[in-house]
């Protein structure tokens, strides 16, 4: 049976070893904004959360949240996910996530993803709010 939970802070260290390379794939998306390090880093100092999906002692899953205030809504971001078998635990994993948002007075969850990634929430009420433009400088005679 799939249960999911926060890990507390206290305890990153005990299920790192099972998440890195979750985490190492999201990271590797970033293209070259963030590590591993990095995200472990935001986890352990800066109070973004860590979620984990797991079956017995197996970690199937890691999501990595924080909260965004902006100046007329406060969110849930979810900007890291990975692991295996998402479709056996993705479902859980966003009930827990909605109703701590719910909890902590967001009124939504947002990610910054592939977009392959609007194919897995299609069914959950997904909406695209915008795209995100990288415009390289190299070669645009600016260097």
């Amino acid at each position: 049976m799939i249960e999911v939970s926060a890990v507390p802070t206290e305890y990153i260290n005990v299920c790192w070893p099972q998440v890195e390379e979750y985490l190492e794939g999201a990271a590797k998306y970033t293209h070259g904004r963030y590590t591993v390090g990095n995200i472990y880093d935001r986890i352990v100092e800066d109070g973004y959360q860590l979620w984990v999906a797991f079956e017995g002692d197996v970690i199937l899953g890691a999501v990595v949240t924080n909260v965004l205030v902006y100046p007329q809504k406060k969110v849930l971001a979810m900007p890291y996910c990975g692991g295996v078998e998402l479709h056996r635990w993705k479902d859980p994993m966003l009930a827990l996530l909605r109703k701590f948002a719910a909890q902590i007075g967001c009124e939504a969850i947002e990610a910054t993803a592939r977009k392959g990634w609007a194919k897995v929430f299609k069914d959950d009420g997904y909406k695209e709010q915008w795209v995100t433009f990288e415009l390289p400088l190299q070669g645009a005679g600016n260097g």
